[in-house]
């Protein structure tokens, strides 16, 4: 498997700064399947090679239960030594009657995927779930909460749940684009839209996260250094210049 150098200086730095990955941690990795999870799948197994320190590390999918063949994805993960687990649900079942007709899913689902995620990690000795948003999310997800809800919120690199769990997010600072050009470069068995239960509903398709992708496209054409600066800006935050008064130095 030939991981771009650079997803790994990236991961590799991240996890320096913020001590994402330690000595003794047991991590699960919640694997989709998507280019991102996959590509981070790799990353992490390479570190677990390379790193100064022991950690264990494995990854998990959840179905939901809607009959989906995860067999490519599971012997991919066997071919190279990636120990991964199938978790079934029902949350398809379920979303029939939670999700009212025209309303919208994503949000529905991704807490269920991850509460299954958490109720798995805590059974099985796990104390770190690591996701693979990347930095287009993060700038997406500011965007999208600042245009929409009138609050500034991003994804931060690592933080702890209510229920004890520590969740990070190793590739916070590569590009979406990289971890495409490196899912097509070692020929990736992803899987795409064909396994989102939205298919199956009668449900809006999610707009603003599309939307706010084509509108930081069209600004990063103009400014090309825009992601370098979001990047920077995420970690210079000068809470006291914004009009929260907690934070206001008087």
């Amino acid at each position: 498997m030939n991981i771009s150098k650079s997803i790994l200086r990236s991961l590799g730095r991240a996890n320096a700064k913020y001590g994402l990955i330690q000595e003794g941690d047991r991590v699960l990795l919640g694997l989709s399947g998507g280019k991102d999870s996959l590509s981070l799948a790799h990353a992490l197994k390479h570190t677990q090679k390379v790193a100064p320190f022991d950690f264990v590390y494995e990854a998990a999918t959840i179905t939901y239960g809607m009959g989906e063949d995860l067999n490519i994805l599971h012997k991919h993960c066997e071919e190279y030594e990636i120990k991964h687990t199938i978790i079934d649900t029902t949350i398809f079942e379920l979303a029939k009657d939670k999700i009212r007709k025209n309303s919208s899913f994503c949000s529905f689902f991704s807490r269920m995927r991850r509460g299954a995620l958490y109720t798995y990690a805590l059974e099985n000795g796990f104390n770190k779930l690591a996701l693979a948003h990347h930095l287009d999310d993060a700038a997406e997800s500011f965007f999208m909460n600042f245009m929409n809800n009138g609050t500034l919120r991003s994804m931060p690199p690592i933080y702890k749940a209510d229920n004890g769990i520590i969740v990070i997010r190793p590739l916070i600072h590569v590009r979406e684009r990289q971890l495409r050009d490196n899912a097509i470069l070692n020929n990736l068995p992803t899987i795409g839209d064909e396994a989102c239960p939205a298919m199956r509903f009668d449900v809006k398709m999610p707009h603003a996260r599309y939307e706010t992708k084509e509108l930081l496209a069209n600004l990063e054409k103009t400014h090309p250094n825009l992601f370098v600066s979001l990047k920077g800006a995420f970690e210079k935050v000068q809470i006291n210049s914004f009009c929260q008064k907690e934070f206001l130095e008087v």
